[in-house]
């Protein structure tokens, strides 16, 4: 990578609504600190697991915490958030889904951030199931691809090519030292700084030489 550019690599999971909240900071702010933000599916269980960390569900007093801090970090944050009481599910097929049309669509990144809005808004928002193929479908068609499409997608995630490169980012997230998701790794003159959570922002603009000012540098709802 070039020394002269500002590139971010956003590594997330649609299971995760911090991945969620940190996504919207990280489209509204690329054009206001002209970074070249790339999208790095990954699956949350396997990072987990390949750093031995726990799920924070499978902690009683973490859970209750993170309902309640979900409910002022949307507000904070401008993204219209419902979280369900108990949410422990397994989305490594969407995350084949979304991983199929970020390798159909690498030279354009707004198929992929649509699909992977509808799917957060899905859980996140509406309490709706986000991890079967027609939950899949349906989100496809609401980010503008046609059924046929949606289809030919989900046969697409179901391959090996596509199961391989899945495993291939959680595990170059791994390497980079990750142990939860959101993560973000940011490539500034010839440096290179990771940052977990989506709370981490003024530390970024820090190290990029640009301004926060706020999570929402034009005023936007979700």
């Amino acid at each position: 990578m070039s020394s002269s550019r500002k590139v971010v690599e956003f590594f997330y999971d649609v299971v995760s609504p911090y991945s969620w909240l940190a996504f919207e900071v990280l489209c509204r702010y690329k054009n206001v600190w002209n970074i070249d933000l790339k999208y790095k599916p990954a699956f949350l269980g396997g990072v987990f697991k390949g750093s031995g960390n726990i799920e924070p569900g499978s902690v009683d007093n973490k859970q209750r915490y993170l309902l309640a801090d979900l409910k002022l970090m949307s507000e904070y944050y401008g993204v219209l958030m419902n979280p369900p009481p108990v949410f422990n599910k397994e989305t490594l097929l969407a995350m084949r889904f979304v991983t199929a049309i970020a390798e159909k669509n690498q030279e354009e990144n707004v198929l992929v951030e649509k699909v992977s809005r509808e799917l957060w808004k899905r859980a996140w928002q509406n309490n709706l199931d986000n991890t079967q193929a027609p939950s899949l479908i349906e989100a496809g068609l609401l980010a503008g691809l046609s059924a046929n499409e949606g289809k030919e997608m989900l046969t697409i995630a179901n391959s090996q090519p596509i199961k391989d490169k899945l495993k291939s980012v959680t595990h170059e997230a791994l390497e980079k030292n990750a142990f939860g998701l959101p993560f973000i790794v940011c490539h500034f003159n010839g440096k290179v700084e990771v940052f977990f959570g989506c709370d981490r922002f003024e530390l970024i603009a820090h190290r990029i030489g640009e301004k926060w000012v706020g999570p929402c540098p034009i005023k936007t709802t979700m």
